[in-house]
């Protein structure tokens, strides 16, 4: 870029401060402003990361920005979003983007009109390791791909929001988009079925969930917790052998291909910089930069391609088809976790 992108922040919380100075080391990106309603924190937050401006005026904000980076708390991300890119801005935001499919494909919708950039910040999608774990698992080393399990927990002190935000806390709101991220890549968007099993707290929010997609031929199951440990790994199983990333999956710095002899195995290792959030950043920034037609076909992702195989050495992040289906996967799991919280008051 010629000049550097003028980024504003909109939230304070844990991962904004990381985000900070990962974007500091990419070219063609300056933070200039950061927004929270509560004054006091955006001070804060703005005098911790020597960020010059900070507001509580969301109009005030927009006049200084043509990009944000969305890290505010998980239900209010639909709003900043319409809100950000109805004033022509580009937009990062965390995960989950929605938490309804008709509000994802509403945005893209948008962003597309707009010839904006939306892009879902789930970092792993962008990593070098996760980026050529999917192409040697999409290449037939394996054979064909049948079965994809994706495990995230994390034991979390309970006065935190995962367990406190009754309504869009818990473990798979807060996870969900790193387990399905592998299997949506792998396997597509179009699931035959998909369930949920959870253990909820008393208030509701669920601190273990299991969920189990079906494709027909092909099935995947996912693990999510945050009061239960268990081996954070992923598992990718063929017909002719299988892919392992061991805990923490996510960074993916180093996975395995194994086979039927158990003599035979490849380690492939990768570098994984900082907190992550650079390689999203930056391929964030070459999606605006690049000035092409990101929406040229939304059906067959053809211009695009799938997620795993374009941009920069395919650091593209997710696809708009796949934050859609992200969406209405988590729409499908909090109707389902509030029948399950309703069976058990009345039972109680």
């Amino acid at each position: 870029m010629g000049t550097s992108m003028r980024t504003g922040i909109i939230g304070t919380g844990r991962i904004a401060k990381r985000f900070v100075p990962e974007a500091r080391i990419i070219d063609g990106i300056e933070i200039v402003a950061v927004y929270n309603p509560h004054i006091e924190s955006a001070r804060r937050f703005a005098e911790e990361q020597e960020i010059h401006f900070y507001t509580d005026d969301l109009r005030v904000f927009e006049e200084k920005v043509e990009a944000v980076y969305i890290a505010s708390p998980h239900q209010t991300h639909y709003e900043y979003t319409r809100e950000m890119l109805g004033r022509g801005r580009h937009v990062l935001c965390e995960k989950p983007l929605c938490l309804k499919k008709s509000e994802a494909e509403e945005l893209f919708r948008m962003a597309r009109e707009k010839n904006l950039m939306l892009m879902e910040a789930v970092k792993t999608s962008c990593c070098p390791g996760f980026t050529e774990l999917i192409r040697m698992a999409k290449s037939g080393v394996i054979g064909e791909v049948k079965d994809v399990e994706a495990c995230f927990t994390r034991l979390t002190p309970r006065n935190t929001r995962e367990f406190t935000d009754t309504a869009y806390g818990g473990s798979f709101t807060e996870f969900g988009s790193y387990v399905l991220l592998p299997v949506i890549r792998l396997l597509g968007t179009e699931y035959t079925d998909i369930c949920f099993k959870s253990l909820q707290d008393e208030n509701g929010v669920d601190w273990y969930t299991r969920g189990f997609l079906d494709y027909g031929s092909q099935m995947a199951s996912v693990k999510t917790g945050l009061s239960v440990k268990s081996e954070g790994q992923l598992l990718i199983s063929g017909t002719e052998g299988y892919i392992l990333a061991e805990s923490p999956w996510w960074l993916t710095k180093k996975f395995e291909v194994r086979y039927e002899d158990p003599n035979k195995r490849e380690t492939y290792t990768f570098p994984f910089e900082g907190q992550g959030l650079r390689y999203e950043i930056g391929a964030f920034c070459r999606l605006i930069e690049g000035k092409r037609d990101h929406w040229a076909d939304d059906k067959t992702g053809e211009e695009r391609g799938d997620g795993a195989d374009c941009g920069q050495n395919g650091e593209i992040g997710l696809t708009p088809e796949e934050s859609v289906a992200m969406a209405e996967i988590m729409e499908k799991f909090l109707e389902e976790r509030a029948k399950y919280t309703e069976k058990e008051i009345e039972t109680n």
